[in-house]
């Protein structure tokens, strides 16, 4: 991340490379120990620097999941590709519901955090537990049931829907896994410890890399297991992950630790983060309902083989971008945590830094995508036509990054000072009412299927950005309670 590098550049105080360097690792190794620190004084870019570098890697962690699975499925054929795309397109639901919650979870105890109140922070944060749990088992039921339907509303043809319903079930029995990960993860970025939310998705990361292709290849008295066995790996992956979460809050030595008792309903706390999380939860659901209409659009007018190379440039495009939401996340804790000390100038300071930083990232990941954007998709499919549709995809999407990386920052220090609704808003308008009706008439009126798809990304995603950016300067956010 040579982009990533240039931008810190203003921590190399020494006047000697070498000491620079020295300097330079000392402060990332500082990041990765993961110790307490006053993120409401001292210098804001050293603080983004200590938040960014483990939550750059912890959603890179959490991109490899896709990228591992549609690496060794894309070896299966493009239905088992298309299935695992259109089921992850309908899991943004869940994951929508998990982010919104966790959204709350960080907004909440972040705010407790700059107040000082560690018993009010993991009050937040079990009453968070509990609502994500009792959500997660509706989406559960509604998968194991409707798995045929849904993979069929998708526009899955008959023989993907063949190979795809026990795959679907599975992830769906998972649910409560995802919900775990992404929610406690809100809760150790809201406390400043993003570094076991790294370590957890590492670890679950790792036994997917390990589990993935021994269960979809077979090996010794392991039997093939083919899609099946792609499934079975993230599910035992994201579950061993949040083992090791629960393992922290109740055992740990962090600001925010939990205990049995803990565990009882606390119904002003609970409705706080209701009030906080159903925008939130509504406003990531808006964005994935745009998604899945998306898939689904391009699945129809292009059918398999775009279906299969828009899913494949969507995980690129993931694994690539992930480190800006990283760099993202950690205006959220510092808006949130700064609000919780009454330092509203430093609050809107360490937003536009982020900025500025996520703008450099995301204009040189552009760079990468439209030069090099079929050799990278080679490395995912062998198949010609699916090919040329994902670096389709790649280049069209590339375009608005410089926008995305802005939008990205507004909305997470929206969110992180508890004023959800107005990102929610924001969705809205720009997917809903605007991408959607666009799509719809460049693919199906003017007749450029899955191209028309692919360029009304950009628009939208820039749309986003002038719309966050307008908001966030009116300051509003600055005056929510929680």
């Amino acid at each position: 991340m040579p982009a990533l590098f240039l931008t810190f550049k203003w921590m190399f105080m020494p006047t000697t490379i070498s000491a620079r360097i020295e300097y330079f690792f000392s402060l990332i190794k500082k990041a990765f120990k993961g110790e307490e620190h006053d993120y409401t004084s001292g210098s804001l870019r050293l603080a983004i620097l200590l938040l960014a570098v483990p939550m750059i890697l912890e959603m890179s962690m959490e991109s490899i999941f896709a990228l591992v699975d549609i690496f060794f499925v894309g070896r299966l054929g493009k239905h088992a590709v298309s299935v695992v795309g259109l089921t992850e397109s309908v899991l943004t639901i869940v994951y929508s519901i998990a982010i919104g919650i966790s959204m709350a979870a960080t907004a909440v105890v972040a705010r407790r955090v700059g107040e000082k109140n560690p018993q009010g922070a993991a009050t937040a944060a079990t009453q968070s537990i509990l609502i994500g749990l009792a959500l997660v088992a509706v989406t559960t039921v509604t998968g194991l049931v409707f798995a045929p339907d849904i993979l069929r509303i998708m526009g899955a043809e008959p023989e993907t829907v063949r190979h795809g319903v026990t795959y679907t079930r599975i992830l769906f029995a998972s649910n409560i896994s995802i919900m775990l990960l992404f929610l406690i993860n809100g809760i150790f970025r809201g406390a400043g410890n993003a570094f076991i939310a790294m370590k957890s998705l590492g670890l679950a990361n790792l036994c997917n890399i390990i589990l993935c292709p021994l269960l979809i290849n077979g090996l010794g008295p392991i039997p093939a297991l083919g899609l099946t066995g792609a499934a079975l790996a993230t599910a035992i992956g994201r579950s061993i992950g949040v083992c090791y979460q629960l393992y922290h809050l109740f055992r740990g030595n962090g600001l925010v630790r939990l205990t049995r008792a803990s565990f009882r309903a606390e119904w002003t706390t609970m409705r706080s983060l209701i009030r906080v999380a159903w925008p939130a939860t509504l406003q990531f659901v808006i964005a994935s309902c745009s998604w899945i209409f998306m898939a689904q659009l391009v699945a129809e007018t292009g059918h398999s083989a775009a279906s299969a190379g828009y899913q494949i440039a969507l995980r690129i495009v993931m694994f690539f971008i992930l480190p800006a939401w990283g760099i993202s996340n950690a205006s959220a804790t510092l808006v949130g945590q700064n609000l919780g000390a009454k330092q509203f100038e430093r609050a809107e300071k360490s937003v536009y830094t982020t900025a500025r930083y996520n703008i450099v990232f995301m204009l040189s990941v552009s760079v990468i995508f439209l030069v090099w954007a079929h050799p990278i998709v080679s490395l995912f499919s062998n198949q010609p036509d699916v090919q040329a549709f994902a670096a389709a995809a790649l280049r069209s999407i590339s375009t608005g990054f410089v926008f995305y990386g802005i939008s990205m920052v507004m909305m997470s220090a929206l969110n992180g000072a508890g004023d959800t609704r107005t990102p929610t808003l924001i969705n809205l308008c720009c997917f809903w009412l605007f991408q959607i009706p666009l799509a719809y008439v460049l693919a199906r009126h003017f007749e450029l299927g899955p191209k028309g798809v692919f360029f009304c990304i950009p628009i939208a995603e820039t749309a986003v950005a002038v719309m966050s950016f307008i908001f966030f300067r009116r300051g509003k956010w600055k005056k929510v309670s929680l």
